[in-house]
């Protein structure tokens, strides 16, 4: 008899909505929306936000693709991950997920900084700093595009076709408890919970079906600039930061926090191939001495403990960079 597959489970009126077509090259990924908003809805889903790098997985036969929200090839920048696809007897899908390294049990952007910036890392690199990719979605199965069968089905469906071991985790959720469960996200000091609504489609966008829960104010900011650094410190002082407002460039302060030397070498090298005679931000507010304006193509990941009512950040720190993200993408949060 043959084994019997995880479609098959699906019930009839669920399976009507799957569609028999070719295996998409991309898929653009579906966004959540932050809100302040924190519920117990009936029908929503409420799981962990994960504090790492989006990837996208296309497997079609011997041909694996492992690409960032911005169609980055990230095979080769971690292994391990491709490694434990290729192990997987499903040879024709794609899946969403958030690459993550975990540290004291949590995940940690800042950790995983050390794989980010490295393209082909070495082996013990890969001992001292092991990756996982925690998947949530299913959006293509066995010749069918799964993205109109609601998310509680995919998310059925994920559960059922890969052997989760190694660098591969199941994203396990709850339903309706999103206040006890953002409660407890915050007291294990994650980033948050992602609340979805269980009937939605997936949609290639932002969308209100997926919303963020955040336990820490956190989120991009374009670099447009630097400050000379100060007696023992290397490579930069600060960082000035912004985000896009109306299509310029708005200053949000600077940040001189959360930096080793080894950062501040090498983001010091980047920001001096960037520097230019033309300040890309708009309005007043900059530092007036010691100034070196950048073109706005790097994207920071930065924390912070609220907005002044001068609309700079308070107690700023340096989380890491984000190639996952462009500037011109990068507005304020909150």
């Amino acid at each position: 008899m043959a084994a019997r597959k995880p479609l098959d489970g699906l019930p009839a009126g669920v399976k009507a909505r799957l569609r028999k077509r070719a295996p998409p090259m991309w898929v653009a990924p579906m966004l959540a929306t932050l809100t302040d908003e924190r519920f117990s809805r009936e029908g929503w889903l409420f799981e962990p936000k994960w504090d790492g790098e989006r990837c996208l997985v296309f497997r079609r036969g011997r041909e694996l693709r492992l690409l960032s929200r911005h169609r980055k090839r990230l095979d080769e920048k971690y292994p391990e991950i491709a490694a434990a696809f290729r192990r997987q007897e499903t040879d024709s899908f794609v899946a969403d997920g958030e690459i993550v390294a975990f540290k004291d049990g949590v995940t940690s952007f800042a950790h995983l900084q050390q794989r980010m910036q490295v393209e082909h890392p070495a082996a013990d690199l890969l001992r001292r700093v092991p990756v996982s990719i925690c998947l949530f979605d299913l959006l293509y199965l066995d010749h069918y595009d799964t993205r109109k069968v609601p998310l509680r089905y995919r998310k059925e469906l994920l559960s059922h076709t890969f052997d989760f071991q190694d660098s591969l985790h199941l994203t396990e959720h709850r339903e309706t408890e999103g206040e006890a469960y953002y409660r407890e996200a915050c007291r294990r000091r994650w980033e948050g919970i992602i609340a979805k609504n269980g009937d939605s489609v997936y949609v290639s966008r932002r969308s209100r079906d997926w919303l963020k829960f955040k336990c820490r104010r956190e989120q991009e900011f374009v670099i447009g600039g630097y400050t000379e650094p100060h007696g023992t410190r290397v490579g930069f002082g600060a960082l000035l930061l912004g985000f896009y407002r109306r299509g310029k460039l708005v200053h949000a302060g600077k940040v001189g926090a959360g930096f080793d030397n080894a950062t501040l070498h090498r983001l010091g090298a980047q920001l001096a191939r960037l520097e230019t005679a033309t300040c890309p931000f708009a309005g007043d507010g900059l530092p007036r001495r010691g100034v070196h304006c950048v073109k706005p193509k790097l994207v920071a990941q930065i924390g912070f403990t609220e907005w002044t009512p001068g609309g700079n950040l308070r107690h700023p720190r340096f989380l890491g960079l984000r190639e996952d993200k462009r500037p011109a993408e990068v507005v304020r949060e909150g």
